[in-house]
């Protein structure tokens, strides 16, 4: 969901007098109300097909883009009477569709954000609407100074560190689409990093990922670290992101909150195909994004061959360049 924002905003700046709503999971509803794009969020409860239908009919729409095909959901636009309805050309689902754009995103020739793109600018172009010859601009997800003052005021007193030194976020649990590193090896990486400038360790953790994040924080030798359980939903936790001067993580969901609010990343990706780092990119300005996967003569799937040292060099180094730009370095 967080991958479609970038095509969101190129929507907007072709079609700025347009409404436009967005159809997203109940999980994602709260965030993607954040979406400075859209004008509106339809929840998908998960109920029957021509419930979903009806939603969409009473609300008229001239146009949709679905930027990942379901049957339930193409389904769903048709019966719905939508009279354009453009998504990837890929699976069965593509038959309910008015408009395809044939895409192999099996492939991963290039990053996800840029295959939603992709589908707006074609959708722009059916509808003669002029293109935006530019990159979106970032971020796409931000929140005000004194949100994320007070949130970082808030964090500190819960977890006794202090709100003045840069942080660093390490979340270590995964949605499961995607081979991650161990908890003994984020612990090892974490380690391994450098002590200037100094930062706080703040290992996160999402709904049932509590065990794994223990685990890291039970094996960190750092003098500031601390546990912290995202029990407020979504948008707190992207907030908490928001305030932090790196995010590491795997390839999940709020990596991708990171890239959106353009905040410093450091990713570990399997080579598997279907899961680069280049598919999987985050959108975030190049120089705050670092990658790391198994090497060549590794197989693509074994994360135990990163070489985490020079990892941890690497990631040493953006959180210096962070931090010496960061409103609040020491």
């Amino acid at each position: 969901m967080m991958l479609t924002w970038p095509a969101l905003e190129l929507l907007r700046a072709g079609m700025p007098e347009a409404r436009i709503d967005f159809l997203v999971s109940s999980y994602t509803s709260p965030i993607a109300a954040l979406c400075p794009s859209v004008d509106d969020v339809i929840t998908d409860h998960g109920k029957a097909v021509r419930d979903l239908a009806a939603v969409i009919r009473q609300k008229g729409y001239d146009a949709a883009i679905s930027m990942f095909n379901t049957t339930r959901v193409t389904l769903a636009l048709s019966w719905a009477g939508v009279p354009y309805r453009l998504g990837p050309a890929t699976k069965a689902s593509q038959l309910f569709l008015t408009h395809r754009l044939r895409q192999r995103r099996s492939r991963s020739e290039k990053p996800e954000y840029q295959y939603n793109e992709d589908l707006v600018t074609s959708a722009l172009s059916d509808m003669s609407r002029p293109l935006n010859s530019g990159r979106p601009s970032l971020p796409y997800l931000s929140f005000t100074a004194a949100e994320l003052a007070e949130m970082r005021q808030r964090v500190s007193g819960q977890l006794r560190i202090p709100a003045d030194m840069a942080w660093v976020i390490v979340h270590p649990g995964s949605g499961g689409s995607a081979n991650n590193l161990k908890a003994p090896q984020y612990a090892e990486l974490i380690n391994r990093m450098d002590g200037s400038p100094p930062y706080c360790v703040l290992v996160t953790a999402g709904p049932g990922e509590m065990s794994t994040a223990a685990e890291v924080f039970s094996k960190l030798d750092h003098p500031r670290a601390a546990l912290y359980e995202s029990r407020d939903g979504l948008v707190s936790f992207a907030k908490l992101i928001a305030a932090a001067d790196l995010f590491i993580s795997g390839s999940t969901g709020p990596l991708h909150i990171a890239g959106a609010l353009n905040q410093a990343t450091a990713a570990f990706y399997p080579s598997k195909l279907s899961s680069t780092a280049l598919r999987w990119q985050t959108p975030n300005d190049p120089a705050r994004r670092l990658s790391f996967q198994p090497p060549p003569d590794a197989r693509e799937t074994d994360m135990l061959a990163i070489d985490l040292e020079k990892a941890a060099q690497r990631i040493s180094g953006l959180l210096e360049a962070r931090v010496l730009e960061s409103s609040h370095a020491p």
